[in-house]
């Protein structure tokens, strides 16, 4: 597809940005009246003054782009401006109920009962409200519950509901505030609940033995189970005692205790898992207890673990591949085999190890694109793609974004994929990450857009010149930005490979790299020169194995030197499994199997997987294959060894 030609964007983003400092003079912008995203220049230009803009242009504004993007963004900065001035009539006037932000829907709810409009469909809606969460609501809210407790729909029935909702969240302040509104005669004993999961005292022990005090105690034992799991199981025993705890109550306190002990490595960690009831795992408990068997290296016991999961979590290719391996470590080859030739049948990271183990082809199903040029034509000529491109052009992702959102909630799914090539046709890679596989996981078979690849030369040439995989750079490439060469993160990472402007400082000096400064990041040649250039010295820090250097690329080197010191000479994916920090855990696991489809992009064939994790980037090449639709039989023979049969990726 042909991307967007538009020889007037660089005029409206002069006119945008004089909008948005407020200089903007529609007389010297005239002649783009009539341009797409002439109504993101009116709106740039009504919000600089909108609580004196008069009732009557905002409601022209609206009027005109009723049903755009650009028509919801307004209202929601009307909205926000005519409960600022307390116009409530000019806030019912804008109103429109598919809003779902929660604070405007109680402005909504107090402009209606500031005009007295209320009902008993106005106290359904607050006190649904009220209902939602345990958790702070806006402060927009206040005044709706205050009238919703004058009206008596506030009950102390209705605010335990809440006040339960609270304990479970753990939200102490939540937990007081709602006592306040308590009958006198259980007002106290609310706020010592509240006190209690602030901070465990005593006086629970002589709490009324009721469900309520058993859940405001196992809540408030868990709790501090995350900050002190060892003080935690001191008490728990006696309040257990004291309060009449249930199986279910003892599991929630010993749950936290176990997993905040587990997850850091602890010496107890064996022992507080095999306390937590059996009834009270969940699918992250079960993967805890098969990392610490792993941390140990007692491989009976992690095998014992993923057996005790349920049928769904061990059919996942994670655990089919673990249970493969540990079942080879204690002597198992059939069952070994068994799982994983189940496991390979996925393309990501656990099914290509299990092909390696197998030395088999890599499974690759995929998927091309089919659309007609009509087809094409009438996605690409869309009204809210064309403003959703020409915004992307300009950098204005929140409403480039916006347009998308208005264009997907109405497109069939054969024209969101058109959509998603259009938008990486126009640079914009992102889309396929976010618009593709949810709820359609054989739009994950569409890798030439799910895995872009842009300035393949650079990449090239710069992996070239610092011996590193060119499949490496592209991986880190997809998995920091999503070939965005202005992403910024919160912590000041910049450009494709997410460099810290110090980083890349000190990258550009030790190595010789020329380098113009903080901006210079933003340009791509510069960012993988500098990115690839980091990975290279992390490889020389780190030993040369490229699963320490992408740990570390993600965590800093601090907690990277805390996993190696810890488990010194384990195996590259037993290791990788058995990072603590989630996040890098699945950073890691995801770069490398990126690297894998990256090597099938740039080359049609990929480096083994087992020799990419030791840093053999001259290792024996394989190729991919899309696995046959398994039998019946096939499909038997592994529901009895608990994996649920998968299709190829």
């Amino acid at each position: 597809m042909q991307p967007l030609a538009d020889p007037r964007l660089g005029q409206v983003r002069s006119a945008l940005e004089a909008a948005e400092r407020g200089g903007f003079d529609a007389s010297q912008y005239g002649d783009l009246a009539d341009h797409p995203l002439y109504g993101w220049i009116e709106l740039a230009d009504l919000r600089r003054d909108i609580d004196t803009l008069p009732a009557s242009r905002a409601q022209a504004f609206l009027q005109r782009y009723r049903g755009q993007a650009v028509a919801d963004a307004f209202r929601e900065s009307w909205l926000v401006s005519r409960a600022r001035t307390d116009d409530w009539s000019g806030y019912l006037a804008a109103w429109d109920p598919s809003v779902d932000d929660t604070a405007l829907r109680c402005h909504a709810l107090n402009a209606q009962q500031v005009l007295g409009r209320t009902g008993a469909d106005w106290t359904a809606q607050a006190q649904a409200i009220w209902r939602s969460s345990g958790a702070s609501l806006p402060s927009a809210c206040d005044p709706v519950f205050a009238a919703l407790d004058r009206s008596g729909g506030l009950t102390p029935a209705l605010r335990w509901e809440r006040f339960d909702k609270a304990v479970a969240e753990w939200q102490p302040g939540v937990m007081r505030s709602i006592a306040q509104g308590l009958p006198e005669s259980e007002r106290a004993l609310a706020n010592d609940y509240a006190a209690f999961l602030n901070a465990v005292h005593p006086r629970a022990l002589d709490w009324p033995k009721t469900e309520r005090s058993r859940l405001v105690a196992s809540h408030g034992l868990a709790k501090l189970g995350k900050d002190d799991p060892g003080r935690a199981e001191s008490l728990l025993a006696q309040h257990a005692q004291a309060l009449g705890f249930s199986e279910a109550d003892r599991g929630r306190a010993m749950y936290q205790i176990a997993l905040w002990t587990v997850a850091s490595y602890l010496p107890d960690s064996a022992r507080r898992l095999n306390l937590v009831p059996e009834t009270s795992y969940d699918e992250r408990l079960h993967e805890w207890r098969v990392r610490e068997a792993m941390a140990r290296s007692d491989w009976p016991a992690a095998l014992a673990a993923i057996r005790k999961m349920d049928a769904k979590q061990r059919s996942d290719s994670r655990w089919q591949y673990f249970e493969a391996r540990l079942a080879e470590l204690t002597g198992d080859k059939a069952a070994a085999d068994r799982l994983y030739r189940a496991a390979a049948r996925q393309a990501e990271f656990h099914g290509f190890l299990a092909a390696d183990r197998l030395d088999a082809p890599y499974a690759l199903c995929p998927w091309q694109l089919e659309a007609t040029p009509a087809e094409r034509a009438a996605v690409s000529k869309d009204p809210a793609i064309v403003r959703s491109m020409s915004l992307h052009r300009i950098e204005r992702h929140g409403p480039a974004v916006a347009e998308w959102a208005e264009a997907m909630s109405r497109f069939t799914d054969d024209q969101r994929r058109i959509a998603v090539e259009y938008a990486q046709a126009n640079g914009w890679y992102d889309r396929a990450v976010f618009a593709l596989g949810r709820g359609e996981p054989e739009e994950l078979r569409l890798y030439h857009l799910r895995f872009p690849l842009d300035h393949a030369a650079t990449i090239r040439r710069e992996s070239d010149k610092y011996r590193i995989d060119p499949a490496w750079v592209a991986a880190e490439i997809r998995a920091e930005s999503i070939f965005n060469p202005r992403a910024r993160s919160p912590a000041d990472a910049m450009g494709l490979m997410q460099v810290l402007p110090s980083t890349g400082a000190a990258v550009a000096r030790r190595y010789g790299i020329p380098y113009g400064g903080t901006s210079s990041l933003y340009d791509a040649d510069t960012n993988i020169a500098l990115g690839t250039a980091y990975l290279r010295q992390m490889m020389d820090e780190y030993g040369g194995r490229p699963y320490w250097a992408i740990a570390g690329y993600n965590a800093g080197p601090a907690p990277l030197n805390r996993w190696k010191s810890q488990r010194p000479g384990m195996d590259p994916d037993f290791w990788i499994e058995t990072i603590s920090y989630k996040e890098t855990r699945e950073y890691v696991a995801r770069v490398l199997a990126f690297s894998v489809i990256y090597d099938w992009r740039l080359d049609g064939d990929a480096l083994r997987l087992s020799d990419r994790m030791q840093g053999r980037i001259d290792g024996p090449r394989k190729g991919f294959a899309c696995p046959a639709p398994a039998t019946t039989a096939q499909a038997a023979t592994a529901q009895a060894a608990g994996v649920a049969d998968a299709t190829g990726g």
